[in-house]
């Protein structure tokens, strides 16, 4: 199976995660909103919401990458010769994966600290490490999908030559 392979089956799978995490913000926020009518607010909606929120952005990451349906600004380097265009976007892809390989790590490494100190949200008492994982995760996944589409750039580029 080919690393390309796997970081769709990865994207996908996050991708799940997060629309099944906005789909319960929602219903959630939904709720809460109606109950409130009533004077029964759902305890810790924002702790949830919260919670919930971190896994919708960071499982679209890759995913988003992937299909180019981010915001690109590119109103000075539209008119750079195409040459110097195409060493900017690689120079820019290297620094984006080593900086989103510093981030993934860094938040592993908030994760494992969240354990060790035994933290846990103030109203409902749920762990923030599974959700920092999973953050750490969607991070990672986003690396690898930033190295995987820099590497298609310079195999694209050797083709032409």
């Amino acid at each position: 199976m080919s690393l390309e392979r796997i970081a769709e089956f990865l994207r996908k799978l996050l991708m799940i995660f997060a629309a099944a995490a906005l789909l319960g913000v929602t219903l959630l926020a939904t709720l809460n909103v109606t109950l409130r009518i009533f004077r029964v607010p759902v305890s810790g909606t924002y702790e949830i919401v919260s919670f919930l929120g971190a896994i919708v952005t960071a499982g679209a990451l890759g995913y988003t990458q992937k299909h180019r349906n981010h915001i690109v600004v590119d109103i000075l380097s539209e008119k750079y010769p195409p040459g110097l265009k195409r060493m900017i976007d690689r120079l820019s892809y290297a620094i984006m994966f080593l900086f989103f390989c510093v981030v993934s790590w860094q938040t592993m490494r908030y994760g494992r600290r969240l354990v060790l100190a035994g933290e846990v949200s103030e109203t409902l008492k749920i762990p923030f490490q599974p959700f920092v994982y999973a953050v750490a995760i969607g991070f990672g996944v986003f690396a690898l999908t930033i190295l995987l589409d820099l590497v298609g750039m310079c195999r694209t580029e050797a083709g032409k030559q």
